[in-house]
């Protein structure tokens, strides 16, 4: 049975879904909260997160982000109200497999999650035919130079730093040491040309990395 972690930020659509789904997946974790979406879902490995679009904290791209720098085999189906191109776009470039909208049957979802389980992109009918156009002619995403000087673990702990998480908070949420944490924000402020956390705060939100 394919294992699946469900964040929404509406706890009665999470309960009202999960029970939709239960006998046709196993439902590992159920987060309405961001980061406790994050923890859950590195904690279980689940095959496919289901991910609304916009919650408080970074919404969907926020989960997508962190979890794929340490846990880049687990998919992701969006599962959204929103049906604007916008949207539908953002989530596919952070990583999603695919994007339905919460109007859809519940035999259909189930199937949404096994093509997405087994590598297929899937989306709701009416948002298939303007996905294909808007990625056509899509230019590729201008490399940042100083970004990629970064190793996936960096990237994630300048992450934790910015969201303005202490060096112990950051060292229990990662599963490492403090004194591991404080060599990366140390290497992560010599590539970047950083003098302190608080300017490392200000470039992290700058790229909107936050």
């Amino acid at each position: 049975m394919i294992r699946i972690s469900m964040v929404d930020d509406h706890r009665l659509f999470l309960s009202g879904v999960r029970a939709e789904l239960e006998g046709s997946v196993d439902v590992v974790s159920a987060s309405s909260d961001i980061d406790e979406a994050i923890d859950a879902i590195r904690e279980q490995r689940p095959d496919v997160v289901l991910v609304d679009v916009h919650m408080p904290g970074g919404g969907g791209l926020a989960v997508i982000q962190n979890v794929s720098e340490t846990n880049p085999d687990v998919k992701f189906l969006a599962l959204s109200v929103s049906d604007a191109a916008e949207d539908v776009i953002a989530m596919i470039r952070a990583g999603a497999r695919g994007y339905v909208t919460k109007s859809i049957a519940p035999e259909e979802l189930v199937e949404a999650i096994k093509r997405v389980h087994a590598g297929d992109a899937v989306f709701s009918p009416r948002l298939a035919g303007f996905v294909l156009d808007a990625f056509a002619d899509v230019v590729p995403a201008e490399v940042d130079p100083e970004m990629d000087q970064l190793t996936p673990r960096e990237r994630e702990v300048l992450r934790q730093i910015a969201r303005g998480y202490s060096y112990k908070q950051v060292a229990r949420r990662l599963s490492i040491s403090v004194k591991t944490v404080e060599t990366h924000v140390s290497n992560v402020l010599r590539k970047l040309q950083l003098s302190n956390r608080h300017e490392l705060a200000r470039w992290a939100s700058n790229r909107r990395i936050v």
